[in-house]
């Protein structure tokens, strides 16, 4: 009888691992009021980029003077924050374990989630640091090696193709940032950061049909805006690659 009803829990479900494409908000501050006025202000125009994702509250960037605050933070009202911008807050990253504590009083499990490299040539305002959240769209690629975003990249978000290439097919704003372990492909304006070849790949190559990078990478070498486009290049069609430790940019007729 035992081993009949054996049979029949192990025909009904499985546990096996998975692995999914999660959002991480990585936090600047522990100051929900400022956190929840830098979101409004983010996501003004894309209400429903999410789409009631799953998303990892991250801990790990919150300023050293925050600690003490941070320790006391109202995950209950964390979430409910979020969910009003049509995400699911899951798992918490990083923090200590009293953050820990409390977030799993406030039914958040905790996690330890790779983080997506970038580079940073530039780093913006202190005070812009601390009060602005970093909303990162963590994706493994499909089997086929090619993630594809068909929805326009706003400032502060950021998408990163682990293991393989990213197509974008619409526009990656001022302030948004693709990044893949292979080549990025934008069909479309790309006025933000694009990283190829993250995890150190010299041969990914970067195209754009319209080519207004803030800052374009491969293998950690990077060209900012600082430097003018030549004319044949701004707001062209275009492919970057890398020579040596030199970005090269050619139009693409």
């Amino acid at each position: 009888m035992a081993d009949a009803s054996a049979a029949r829990t192990r025909a009904v479900f499985e546990f096996k691992s998975a692995t999914l494409p999660l959002i991480a908000v990585i936090l600047k501050t522990a100051d929900l009021g400022v956190l929840a006025e830098a979101l409004d202000a983010q996501l003004a125009d894309s209400p429903d980029f999410f789409e009631q994702e799953p998303v990892v509250i991250d801990l790990s960037q919150l300023p050293d003077d925050d600690a003490d605050a941070g320790d006391a933070l109202d995950f209950a009202a964390l979430r409910s924050l979020l969910a009003r911008h049509q995400t699911q807050p899951v798992a918490v990253r990083g923090g200590s374990d009293a953050q820990h504590a409390a977030a799993r009083a406030a039914g958040l499990s905790i996690t330890a989630m790779p983080v997506a490299p970038a580079p940073r040539p530039a780093a913006p305002p202190a005070e812009a640091v601390a009060e602005a959240p970093q909303i990162v769209r963590e994706v493994p690629v499909p089997a086929n090696g090619t993630l594809v975003i068909d929805k326009p990249l706003r400032s502060g978000q950021q998408v990163y193709a682990r293991g393989g290439d990213v197509i974008v097919t619409a526009l990656v704003s001022f302030g948004a940032e693709v990044i893949a372990d292979g080549n990025v492909h934008v069909y479309a304006p790309l006025r933000g950061k694009a990283i190829a070849g993250a995890r150190g790949d010299t041969t990914a190559r970067i195209f754009t049909t319209c080519m207004e990078a803030q800052l374009v990478a491969i293998a950690g070498i990077y060209r900012t805006s600082e430097v003018a486009l030549p004319a044949e290049i701004a707001g062209q069609a275009a492919r970057i690659s890398l020579d040596g430790k030199k970005i090269v940019m050619d139009p693409i007729r």
